[in-house]
């Protein structure tokens, strides 16, 4: 029944998993837990909001923003009724999440693993679309859309990615808009499962209690679907250049809200994992709560607890972001900006690099405790060529030099566009 079996072990912190491959391309990995009660599972597809167009048998297939997030909440129903009841019937907890590149289909249980692996495997292989079921759900999400238009944090994640992407469908929303999501039909959401839905696109991990016989067996119990046609996705070509240097809009908050973004060239995809440990620890050499930076701007009442960098990595694109409130956006600005560039000239500190590098290896271990986390981390891993261990072994490996050489490369003012959302005033009745 398999092509390939492979057993994952790091010595360092003594954890083990497994790899199997099927016939079909299906990829399944678990990570047996001994002394843990529960389960967690996830049912994976290399499928997310970026991907909006695709070849297929010779067809092109262009797609609505919003739709792999519009196919997640869908992929819930079928003929027999709604899959959280049959969770719930169980025991399980369940759910999914869709990213920019992948959508992901979730339970955690302590009991029935069996059953309720059925339940996962069965509507996420079998998918049921009508023209009154699409219907009833863009009214469900349009107002999920709406709620999402309230959220400081998630327009100004949006307003940022706009500001510095031209054509990467990366600058929208993950959900869509109300517009883009009227234009998805079951003939349309049918194609995309024919095309992403399939064995070789997806992933089956699981960590805690289970072993990879009860993967296997549960499998096999839904019949082992044939290897499908692959797709291949289609992206438009984007600039260099950035579209928008400076964007500032109202919302109902508290204080005014800042956000710098920075468009960097991606990375080939054997570099990527590494490029996106470096970035992440630039994020927090440059604003972690550690830094002086931090403690100014904290001290003087300029930011909060919730100021930090983060990064948005892809196939094709790549960017750092960071954000908070603040009553001085133009002063919080400039200090970053100062910040990056005074690291730039005098390097970073060999103290500051080895206490981040710690506080982050600590956490990666830390990680392997949780079975959601293990599980979660394994299919995201395998959806973008990785291993469960990679971000350890780098993490090991990495020198002061490697981080400086990058940060003189990256974060360049140039290519840069701010965002800043600021309170409404309220009308005088």
């Amino acid at each position: 029944m398999t092509q390939t079996k492979q057993i994952l072990h790091n010595e360092r912190v003594d954890f083990t998993c497994e790899k199997l491959v099927l016939e079909n391309g299906l990829t399944l990995l678990c990570a047996p837990m001994p002394g843990y009660a529960g389960v967690h599972a996830v049912y994976g597809t290399n499928f997310g909001s970026v991907d909006r167009a695709f070849t297929q048998n010779g067809k092109t297939v262009k797609l609505p923003a919003g739709i792999a997030h519009f196919l997640e909440h869908k992929m819930f129903e079928n003929e027999e009724g709604d899959a959280f009841s049959l969770y719930a019937a169980t025991g399980a907890s369940a759910n999914a999440f869709t990213g920019f590149d992948r959508t992901c289909y979730v339970f955690t249980a302590t009991q029935h693993i069996p059953e309720a692996l059925d339940i996962l495997l069965s509507f996420v292989s079998r998918p049921y679309f009508t023209k009154d079921t699409v219907q009833k759900e863009q009214g469900i999400i349009g107002q999920e859309i709406k709620m999402y238009d309230d959220s400081a944090d998630w327009r100004m994640m949006f307003a940022l990615l706009q500001s510095i992407y031209h054509n990467n469908p990366v600058r929208d929303d993950i959900a869509g808009t109300v517009e883009s999501i009227a234009e998805i039909t079951p003939e349309l959401l049918y194609e995309c499962t024919d095309a992403f839905y399939t064995p070789g696109n997806m992933v089956l991990s699981a960590a805690g209690n289970i072993t990879m016989e009860e993967l296997v067996a549960a499998v096999e119990r839904q019949g082992l679907r044939p290897a499908a046609a692959p797709a291949e996705k289609l992206r438009e070509p984007e600039p260099e250049s950035i579209p928008r240097p400076y964007h500032e809009f109202t919302m109902a908050v508290a204080q005014p809200t800042f956000g710098i973004a920075f468009k960097e060239k991606p990375v080939l995809p054997a570099e990527r994992f590494r490029c996106d440990v470096i970035c992440d620890m630039l994020t927090e050499l440059i604003c972690g709560d550690f830094t002086p930076l931090f403690r100014r701007l904290y001290d003087e009442g300029l930011i909060n607890s919730n100021f930090a960098g983060e990064v948005g990595s892809g196939d094709d694109y790549l960017c750092f972001f960071f954000s908070g409130e603040t009553s001085d956006p133009e002063k919080v600005r400039s200090e970053l900006l100062c910040e990056i560039a005074r690291l730039k000239k005098e390097g970073i500190a060999k103290e500051d690099f080895l206490l981040c590098r710690n506080l982050m290896y600590g956490e990666a271990v830390g990680d392997l405790e949780s079975i959601e986390n293990v599980a979660t981390t394994m299919a995201g891993c395998e959806m973008r060529g990785e291993t469960l261990f990679e971000q350890l072994e780098v993490l090991a490996s990495l020198t002061l030099e490697d981080v400086q050489q990058m940060l003189e490369q990256m974060l360049c003012e140039e290519r840069s566009a701010t965002v800043v959302i600021r309170p409404a005033q309220k009308s005088k009745g």
